[in-house]
């Protein structure tokens, strides 16, 4: 497709960057004179793994806010307006209390089960709501994701549980080291999969009716993209935590240039869900180097800016 070799360029750019910001002295140079061990140990260990981390993460998280958006037919709904995020951190709560010895595989399974339900919940009270407003759905998403959230903090603060709760809710890849990421691969092979069933997405977008008049049965389409979304969500969770507005902005910003057909959008969403993180966390590394600003808040304060700005476009639009 037109402009999207050269958009896949500029995330590779952000990528290789990535490899050498940082608090350690790793440079083309020192890799390539070998004259330091540890910085091709701290490239092999640390800062490739991040990297990949970080690509797969955006990309995964940006394309879960798309199918997430035609499912509910609302441009405002993501993981985290959608009670999605907050009932996968209930699960990894809970299968870290019952069950602490569990594999990752296993953890990101169960919260991915819980961040299921939690979808699922909340697409049936929108079904038995008769008059939806475009800002109301996104309203009825966060409060019920608040409501989970209070129940999982309540657990986690009667069990001395806060700061790994604390951990799951704030996005941070400074953690992310070889053997610890590799559960987001998962979310590539489900992008994939996304992508080989956009057309049947697209359609389910038009509503259930306009899906089973074309043959299609709808219920199957929407439990597929279910699915995908709490997977990849619990999968993302389980690694470095969550990244607020991502999902909800990088589609919005996509279907304002290439428009809701989710074939021709969604390798534009993954590349631009990348790029955008790849971008927050090296400045997030670099603002008040040698510390580091985590993922969520970066991306919190430049997500809310743009939501905004969608909210009031939005808004004047109506008016």
């Amino acid at each position: 497709m037109r402009g999207l070799v050269p958009a896949a360029v500029c995330v590779l750019a952000l990528a290789v960057a990535s490899l050498f910001v940082g608090v350690s002295d790793v440079t083309i140079g020192t890799i390539l004179s070998g004259a330091s061990d540890e910085a091709a140990q701290v490239l092999l260990v640390s800062r490739i793994p991040r990297t990949l981390a970080l690509v797969l993460a955006g990309a995964g998280m940006a394309v879960s806010g798309l199918i997430l958006q035609m499912l509910a037919r609302n441009k405002f709904v993501e993981p985290s307006t959608a009670g999605t995020a907050e009932s996968a951190v209930l699960g990894m709560l809970m299968v870290t209390l019952l069950a602490p010895e569990t594999p990752m595989l296993t953890r990101m399974l169960v919260a991915g089960a819980c961040a299921l339900a939690g979808t699922a919940l909340f697409l049936g009270i929108l079904r038995r709501m008769p008059l939806r407003s475009p800002l109301i759905v996104p309203l009825v998403g966060i409060m019920l994701g608040a409501v989970i959230s209070a129940s999982t903090e309540f657990v986690a603060y009667r069990f001395d549980m806060l700061q790994s709760v604390r951990a799951w809710e704030t996005g941070d890849f400074s953690g992310v080291l070889r053997g610890r990421y590799e559960l987001l691969w998962i979310g590539a092979v489900l992008t994939a999969v996304a992508y080989a069933a956009a057309d049947r997405f697209t359609v389910a977008g038009l509503g259930e009716d306009f899906t089973t008049n074309l043959g299609l049965n709808h219920r199957r389409v929407v439990s597929l993209g279910l699915v995908i979304v709490s997977l990849v969500t619990a999968a993302v969770i389980a690694t470095c935590g969550m990244i607020p507005f991502l999902g909800l902005i990088v589609p919005n910003l996509i279907s304002l240039i290439r428009g809701d057909n989710m074939r021709r959008s969604l390798p534009w969403v993954a590349l631009l869900g990348a790029g955008l993180v790849l971008a927050c966390d090296i400045a997030g590394r670099l603002v008040i180097r040698p510390y580091e600003i985590p993922i969520g808040t970066t991306m919190g304060i430049v997500g809310s800016a743009i939501f905004l700005y969608l909210l009031l476009r939005k808004n004047r639009h109506a008016a």
